[in-house]
């Protein structure tokens, strides 16, 4: 298995849920945050988890610059496994042309979890989502709707529904022979999230969500889960050793 960190860049996002790229030395109040989906090679494929806010560098999202330096083409990614609908998460899936839904990854099944779906099209009033994105997504062909509170998508990908940051938010594990590579999204967002057991309030349900950093913590150690980190500044990827 190989994990490969997309970084979009580090963010300041303010309460209106704008983002801005983050640049040297500058001091801000606003909230600081990478932007990083994943790659991830298996079984000779390439999936990814989530895909950014779909920041453009010289009028072209930044992942597929990086993709190029990696001689990846973004035809050859498969699947796309997306957390929660997030406008951060969802943001780099394509862009709406002529009100066609031009995507970014051409052969990629897309997951996404239907009850997210459709508390996110409860939330008109929230600022966190692109509901021109959102709507897009309804009758695409691309897309396929996971209903199930868990499951596997294949044999070495399992999905569950975990609530905490959104309702139906969901955390993904990704297997291979040797390896476990996890990703709690938005529920395990930064390394930092491990070092202090606390309910956050910016969470739908922030106890539920603090419970299961708890619960993943014991199983990351006795299983060596490799963890993914969307929104850490400096670790994407760690393993936890026991003190």
């Amino acid at each position: 298995m190989e994990i490969i960190p997309l970084k979009e860049g580090d963010f300041f996002v303010n309460k209106r849920k704008e983002f801005r790229l983050l640049e040297e030395g500058e001091n801000s109040n606003d909230l600081r945050i990478a932007i990083q989906p994943f790659l991830i090679k298996v079984h000779n494929e390439y999936i990814m988890l989530d895909c950014g806010l779909g920041w453009l560098y010289d009028d072209k999202p930044v992942f597929l610059h990086l993709l190029k330096k990696l001689n990846i083409q973004s035809s050859e990614i498969s699947k796309i496994l997306i957390s929660h609908l997030h406008k951060d998460h969802i943001g780099g899936l394509g862009i709406i042309q002529n009100n066609y839904f031009l995507l970014n990854f051409p052969q990629a099944t897309i997951y996404v979890q239907q009850r997210e779906f459709e508390y996110a099209n409860s939330q008109k009033q929230s600022l966190s989502y692109d509901f021109k994105l959102i709507e897009a997504l309804k009758n695409n062909s691309a897309v396929h709707w996971l209903n199930a509170d868990s499951g596997y998508i294949n044999d070495y990908i399992k999905y569950q529904v975990t609530g905490g940051h959104t309702p139906y938010h969901q955390a993904f594990w990704i297997k291979n022979s040797d390896t476990i590579a996890f990703y709690g999204a938005d529920n395990l967002p930064t390394s930092a999230y491990l070092n202090y057991d606390i309910a956050y309030k910016s969470d739908f349900d922030g106890k539920k969500a603090k419970q299961q950093r708890i619960n993943w913590k014991q199983e990351a150690l006795l299983y060596n889960w490799k963890i993914l980190f969307y929104h850490d500044l400096k670790t994407p990827v760690t393993n936890l050793t026991a003190q």
